[in-house]
């Protein structure tokens, strides 16, 4: 039978999906010439035709029919023992890429690392001058010359104003709560930028909600 000979030099599930669909194909065929040999042996029976040849016919039909029928079998049996592997193998595989992946995540959290206590040197610098600054705006205040002042709010904002990460899609919980947190320190508000205090002057202009105190003269 070639196609039993195909079936043993198949190795992989489809291979054996392919050989096994031929295989039913010639199997029905033969469940149709047994059933034409069926209603030739009942005409035989009553004269129309070689009994003893149509019954010879029928017997190697029905032969037929058992080996393509046992034949199938054992290739579904392979065919399943094939995809069991090649499904282990797939495993392996995913292993192997998780692996890789895994390395990579170490990588990408050592950068985090190495990134937020940059982050955290330049805050610690950033403050100390914010410091020297507001200390010389004191002085400049002081001495009545208010145009040599900076603006730090201004200054900070100006610095702050370069394009931002588009964020991915999907994020995890945790992602969106730590960007939310860094996203703070860019917007005006955060952590960096405190609001002023209800009613206190914004720009050198008197919130509008809070009626001004009487001045007497």
């Amino acid at each position: 039978m070639p196609l039993a000979e195909d079936l043993g030099r198949a190795r992989t599930a489809a291979d054996f999906a392919a050989v096994i669909a031929l295989l039913e194909t010639d199997l029905n065929d033969a469940i149709a010439r047994k059933q034409e040999l069926e209603q030739a042996e009942d005409r035989a029976i009553f004269g129309d035709g070689d009994l003893a040849e149509v019954r010879a016919a029928l017997a190697r039909t029905n032969a037929a029919i058992a080996l393509i029928e046992k034949t199938i079998e054992a290739g579904g049996k392979r065919r399943a023992a094939a995809a069991q592997s090649e499904a282990r193998a797939d495993i392996v595989a995913l292993g192997d890429e998780i692996k890789s992946k895994a390395a990579s995540l170490g990588e990408r959290w050592r950068i985090v690392h190495r990134l937020i206590e940059q982050l955290r040197q330049e805050l610690f610098e950033a403050d100390a001058l914010n410091r020297a600054i507001t200390t010389a705006n004191g002085l400049f205040d002081a001495a009545g010359i208010a145009d040599l002042k900076i603006n730090l709010t201004t200054t900070r904002r100006a610095a702050m104003a370069a394009p931002r990460a588009a964020v991915p899609a999907r994020l995890s919980r945790p992602a969106i709560q730590a960007d939310k947190l860094l996203l703070s320190f860019l917007s005006p508000g955060g952590v960096l930028d405190p609001r002023p205090a209800l009613g206190a002057p914004v720009n050198g202009v008197k919130s509008k909600f809070i009626p001004l105190p009487s001045e007497r003269g």
